[in-house]
């Protein structure tokens, strides 16, 4: 694509979203939100896809504003204390094809956000029996688990105090097991976003990461 389709507009309306939040705010700048927010995000979702069937066709680019890979503006309020309505970042994921509707499965990621822009790849959240799955991987196959170190991925999540039952207390992989998220993160200035080559450098940030999403998708026993 020629250029970026992101401009410092997008960042303006989240920011002002953030300083009020509402119903009423929002539905009066909503045709700000569909051109300057997600139809932008729509269309780099679609100019994506070449470059992300490159990387491997058994993830998908979806650019429908519902049930794709764009996420909702709305925030789900039901069990949170904070009732604000709308998410004040925008974010995509690129699933793989066997949980196009699941945001827990692996993927590619990329979140929007005034002063927090980052680009993300791996497994966020997965549910016990997928996170044992993994566990279970990087016991069998921990050359292969070290090999993503060797060439700079620093996986990240949330970590568990001790190593899970099933595995060895003094495990020499005990801090990859304790971990209950298989994630990188990439920041990510918002001069980058809107830069002319933003669409290269977000590609080459997933390329960086395919060690580790085909590592989980080996563990899940998906093809990538």
């Amino acid at each position: 694509m020629a250029g970026s389709p992101f401009s410092p507009a997008l960042f303006k309306f989240l920011a002002e979203l953030r300083e009020d939040n509402t119903c009423e705010w929002f539905r009066a700048n909503r045709e700000r939100y569909e051109a300057e927010v997600r139809g932008p995000m729509q269309a780099f979702i679609m100019a994506f896809a070449g470059p992300l069937a490159g990387i491997s066709r058994q993830f998908v680019a979806d650019p429908r504003p519902s049930g794709g890979t764009l996420f909702r503006i709305n925030r789900d309020i039901r069990f949170s204390p904070d009732k604000s309505p709308y998410k004040t970042n925008v974010g995509a994921q690129f699933r793989h094809a066997s949980g196009t509707r699941d945001v827990h499965c692996p993927g590619f990621y990329l979140h929007l956000e005034p002063g927090g822009c980052f680009a993300s790849a791996g497994l966020w959240h997965p549910d016990p029996a997928t996170l044992k799955r993994v566990r279970t991987r990087i016991d069998s196959h921990g050359r292969a688990w070290r090999a993503l170190a060797a060439a700079g991925i620093e996986v990240q999540g949330e970590s568990l105090v001790r190593v899970p039952r099933g595995f060895a207390p003094d495990h020499p992989l005990a801090d990859a097991l304790r971990l209950k998220d298989y994630y990188t993160h990439t920041p990510l200035t918002q001069r980058q976003v809107c830069a002319g080559d933003f669409l290269e450098t977000f590609t080459g940030i997933c390329r960086a990461n395919i060690p580790l999403v085909k590592f989980l998708a080996n563990a899940l026993e998906l093809p990538f």
